[in-house]
């Protein structure tokens, strides 16, 4: 079974900066891609940034200059710097992992469970 735990949500003001966790557990071979949703009520959940094991990082260009992704292979955790945030970006933030349970097996996503980020005055 695998878990996606998220952390670091809450309230800031607008220009703050906020930093998001992600660790996975579980019975993991591999993590392929790791990446940050975000959602709105009424909106489709789009994607903030994604960070491949190998290669370049993708980010919204909403967020560009503003946002780093990283990753910890070692602890199957990635993270997401979040500055000078703007009420826009307030949103349900979700983690996911693209990843696999052994050598030359398909790869499934699995979600966090989301964490609340207000952006606000």
């Amino acid at each position: 079974q695998v878990q996606l735990v998220e952390s670091g949500g809450g309230l800031v003001q607008p220009g703050g900066s906020l930093r998001l966790s992600c660790a996975a557990s579980g019975s993991i071979f591999s993590i392929n891609v790791m990446a940050w949703y975000r959602q709105v009520p009424g909106k489709q959940r789009e994607l903030v940034a994604a960070i491949p094991s190998g290669g370049s990082t993708n980010y919204a260009d909403s967020v560009k200059g503003r946002f780093t992704i990283s990753r910890d292979n070692a602890k199957n955790t990635v993270y997401l710097q979040m500055n000078s945030l703007k009420p826009e970006d307030t949103a349900v933030y979700y983690c996911n992992a693209d990843l696999t349970f052994g050598e030359h097996t398909p790869s499934f996503r699995y979600w966090g469970q989301g964490t609340q980020v207000t952006v606000s005055s």
